[in-house]
């Protein structure tokens, strides 16, 4: 189902934060970290400015990726001898086709983006982890998904694995509504988008206008941001502060900071 974030009503969520009294919500699972050497299998664009890379190999067979928002370290050539890292979500693994889906946001010209640009079906490249997982694991009346283009392969991710029946809405942040993504799920989704220009990707001052007019449903709700380190803050601090959301409910991560090469705050204090 479609939306907007304009002209709905903020409801009153002070009485969540005395229901706090719940088993742990995010439980910590450590995997082994190792190298795998995997292939490019297809390469397309589902956006203009984000690029699908479907990647295939028997290194996948022990791969593990518990949660949405996990991470694997792409390993891509750099300007010198040394090779870089980057941080990329798995999109999407099927374990029995031993095939890996990474989405890549063409926001900049970095290490990862420009050999994204030039893969092609036969390349091969290196990957390592993730270290690990943080899977949320309490049952939750409903959800709220808040990403930038950078977030939206694990917010895709998230959506597609939620069960039959789960009320989750989410809020994508793009420059256009051409960079909108349909996603396949059985979840309740309620789908919305909020449009600002590439100049104001790191300015929280839209994103917090348009949760000031979001309402959420009643009872016991997750909420899960990921953007610019500065946008993702403020956005924490807005329910936390303005709604009284229970801290314990909620996830922040910067997945990038403005003017920082590489930079990133996953787990915002």
């Amino acid at each position: 189902m479609r939306g907007d974030a304009a002209g709905l009503p903020v409801p009153d969520l002070s009485g969540l934060a005395a229901r706090e009294g719940m088993d742990p919500v995010i439980t910590r699972h450590r995997h082994e970290v190792k190298r795998r050497t995997l292939t490019v299998l297809s390469a397309t664009r589902i956006t203009p400015n984000m690029l699908r890379i479907v990647f295939g190999g028997e290194d996948l067979a022990d791969f593990t990726s518990l949660s949405p928002d996990d991470h694997v370290k792409l390993i891509v050539p750099g300007a010198g001898d040394q090779p870089e890292m980057r941080d990329y979500t798995p999109r999407a693994f099927d374990a029995a086709a031993r095939r890996l889906t990474i989405d890549f946001a063409l926001h900049e010209a970095g290490a990862a983006t420009q050999w994204a640009l030039a893969a092609k079906p036969g390349d091969r490249l290196q990957i390592g982890g993730p270290r690990g997982s943080a899977v949320v694991t309490a049952a939750f009346d409903w959800w709220l998904l808040i990403g930038d283009e950078t977030a939206l392969p694990a917010l895709g991710r998230r959506i597609e694995e939620l069960p039959a029946g789960t009320r989750v809405t989410s809020l994508g942040l793009v420059t256009a509504a051409e960079e909108e993504q349909r996603f396949d799920t059985a979840a309740e989704l309620t789908a919305l988008w909020l449009h600002r220009p590439a100049a104001a990707v790191a300015d929280p001052a839209p994103v917090i206008a348009a949760l000031e007019r979001l309402q959420l449903p009643e009872g016991r709700g997750f909420i899960w941001i990921a953007a610019e380190a500065g946008v993702a803050r403020a956005a924490r601090d807005h329910f936390l502060t303005r709604r009284n959301h229970p801290r314990g409910w909620l996830k922040a991560a910067g997945y990038w900071v403005k003017g920082v090469a590489d930079g990133h705050d996953k787990m915002l204090d």
